[in-house]
């Protein structure tokens, strides 16, 4: 009986262990290699594939995967949802913010348009003090709008500034000082500081016939109206005035001209301002030069209004030709008479002076041109100055005029007396005389007393 039982329990476990053995085998074969199969004849197959097909066929996998694309799209919406959110509670932070920002930038807007019409219209300054305003050169708009808010004219510059742009008209501001009162509207103001008339540094300046660049840099320097006397010299011997005055153009020889504008700042009597620019002093001479040249006047010995560039057309010589000889004879002449007689020598001696010995000129006010003497050549240049003016080492006019001449040097220099003389000389009282000859001109020195 025991044996019995012994053995019994032994088969058994025999067979449970078998179990066990051969359900690995069949997982082992299910999972990697459908060859093998199990050795118990007691196996199932079918059985245990059913088993196995209940834990990891196609289905179950279908079914995680559609479990798991539904948890992924979910958690999509979840997130969308919560940035929709948060999209939606920051736009209401910035529309509140955008909505107090112009809620603000309206309210200083309005004030400051409010406050710039008052002053715009001088609303708030009905005080109508004067005050000095002192503008320097070539004053732009910024520096007009600044200077008037620091003289109490204006009280907001950049609306000021902001008038003149939208309106064009902060382009034309003169220099110089005004006395200007401080209840003026905006377009008054401009109005008034782009007036010369109302500039109170008005310099007048007589400018004298025969007065040379030099001199006439000297005299504009001297009375103040010159901001920069070396920048005038260099103008005037310049082409920066061409492009306005097309006579200029027709200079001859400006290479060889120590000025090339001598004889063209017409001598006349002129308004300047304090430190002018010298370009704007300049272009009042040649302003007037022009329109003495080439407007309509009335000429004596003449029945009409003439053109005194339509007499020099009439001639054998050229704007700048007449204007060297005009020069010469305002520098040489006594009185206007003597003009004449002094213009038919320098002809008589350009038309046929060499047949008769007199080939130059010979004329002691071109010696040191650009200098009036000897005396006005620079020291450190006098002993071995020569001028490329010199007439009486060169033959003919010399390359441009030495001085600026006035009108009736210029009519002169048109129209010489109808004379033989070739020679001429002055007492020192002024006292003229002429000669025809080398002889009858030695017998006058000794009778002027030269």
């Amino acid at each position: 009986m025991s044996n019995y039982n012994h053995n019994e329990d032994r088969e058994l476990r025999s067979a449970r262990r078998r179990k066990v053995q051969n359900f690995s085998v069949n997982l082992s074969e299910n999972n990697y290699d459908d060859d093998y199969s199990f050795s118990d004849p007691d196996y199932d197959r079918g059985m245990y594939d059913n088993e196995i097909n209940s834990y990891s066929g196609e289905d179950i996998k279908e079914q995680m995967e559609e479990n798991s694309r539904r948890y992924l799209k979910s958690q999509k919406k979840r997130k969308k949802k919560e940035e929709k959110l948060k999209n939606k509670k920051n736009r209401r932070i910035f529309r509140f913010i955008w909505l107090v920002s112009g809620i603000i930038v309206g309210a200083v807007l309005s004030v400051y348009l409010l406050v710039g019409l008052n002053d715009m219209l001088a609303i708030n300054r009905q005080d109508d003090a004067t005050v000095a305003l002192e503008l320097h050169e070539s004053p732009n708009l910024d520096y007009v709008a600044q200077e008037l808010g620091k003289a109490g004219v204006i009280k907001e510059p950049s609306f000021f500034k902001m008038y003149a742009f939208l309106t064009k008209s902060g382009d034309n501001f003169n220099q110089g000082s005004f006395d200007i009162k401080t209840n003026l509207d905006y377009e008054a103001i401009i109005n008034y500081l782009q007036g010369n008339s109302n500039r109170k540094d008005i310099i007048t300046v007589t400018i004298t016939e025969g007065q040379s660049v030099l001199e006439i840099a000297d005299t504009l320097s001297n009375a103040g109206v010159l901001s920069d006397k070396q920048k005038f010299l260099e103008l005037c011997n310049s082409t920066y005035f061409d492009e306005d005055f097309s006579f200029l153009k027709e200079v001859e020889n400006p290479d060889k001209c120590y000025y090339k504008l001598e004889g063209y700042l017409y001598p006349d009597t002129y308004d300047f301002y304090v430190n002018e620019d010298p370009e704007v002093s300049i272009t009042r001479f040649l302003n007037n030069f022009e329109n003495q040249m080439y407007s309509k006047k009335t000429i004596d010995d003449y029945d009409t209004r003439v053109k005194i560039s339509d007499l020099i057309a009439e001639t054998d010589y050229s704007m700048g030709e007449i204007l060297t000889i005009a020069s010469i004879i305002q520098a040489e002449a006594a009185s206007n008479e003597d003009m004449y007689y002094i213009s038919s020598i320098l002809h008589n001696r350009l038309d046929y002076g060499a047949d008769y010995g007199v080939a130059s000129l010979g004329l002691d006010s071109t010696k040191y041109y650009p200098y009036r003497s000897e005396d006005a050549v620079p020291a450190n240049q006098r002993d071995n100055y020569k001028s490329r003016y010199d007439t009486y080492d060169f033959d003919g006019l010399p390359p441009g005029p030495i001085c600026n001449p006035g009108t009736q040097a210029i009519l002169a220099a048109i129209n010489p007396k109808s004379t033989d003389y070739l020679y001429f000389c002055h007492s020192e009282d002024g006292t003229p005389y002429y000669a025809e000859t080398l002889y009858g001109h030695n017998y006058n020195l000794s009778l002027a007393g030269g």
